[in-house]
């Protein structure tokens, strides 16, 4: 199963745009989470003591792990995510805490390192920005360590589509070349 996780906040949304289009190309099975129509809030202290109950019983039945056992499930993940103050929105950040299930989507080793418990051998990481992307390391590098660092993805593949909102920049050259880029991975 390909989960796609539509990080995008925009109806008409370029990152959603070359992730529909790399799904097309992975898979009929796909499981979409759009993140937007969903009421996933950031850590507080209520919510941080209940999951922390919830995991010492391994309670892992319990609603609020729902997107964390349907993560630990997927075979491929594509995450799209728009290159946002040199980051991504706060909902991507808010899942992936959410999703940070000791027990669930990692455990640890006797050393204290994490050791992934997820299916997934490879996670896509699609974004795009209307400039340059600066620094990749805040979106997604955080993605790819904490994919490959924590839930054991042993592979993140980055697909991206730069200096869309430049003043006389060919927009629609600009992302059939990232389609073009997505061609050449099948």
């Amino acid at each position: 199963m390909l989960l796609y996780i539509d990080g995008t906040v925009r109806n008409e949304s370029r990152t959603r745009e070359l992730a529909d289009y790399l799904a097309g190309k992975i898979s009929d099975n796909v499981e979409y989470l759009r993140l937007c129509e969903k009421n996933i809030l950031p850590m507080d202290t209520q919510t941080l003591s209940m999951r922390e109950k919830l995991c010492n019983k391994k309670d892992f039945e319990n609603p609020y792990f729902v997107y964390a056992k349907q993560f630990v499930k997927a075979d491929t993940i594509i995450l799209a995510a728009p290159y946002w103050d040199l980051s991504f929105p706060s909902i991507v950040k808010a899942y992936l805490e959410n999703i940070c299930v000791v027990g669930l989507t990692f455990s640890y080793s006797s050393e204290g390192m994490p050791v992934g418990n997820c299916r997934a051998k490879k996670l896509y990481y699609v974004t795009t920005a209307g400039g340059k992307i600066i620094n990749e390391s805040y979106g997604y590098g955080y993605t790819a360590d904490l994919a490959k660092g924590m839930f054991g993805i042993k592979e993140v593949q980055l697909i991206k589509a730069e200096n869309l909102d430049i003043i006389g920049s060919d927009v629609n050259g600009i992302m059939l070349e990232a389609k073009k880029e997505i061609d050449k991975l099948f």
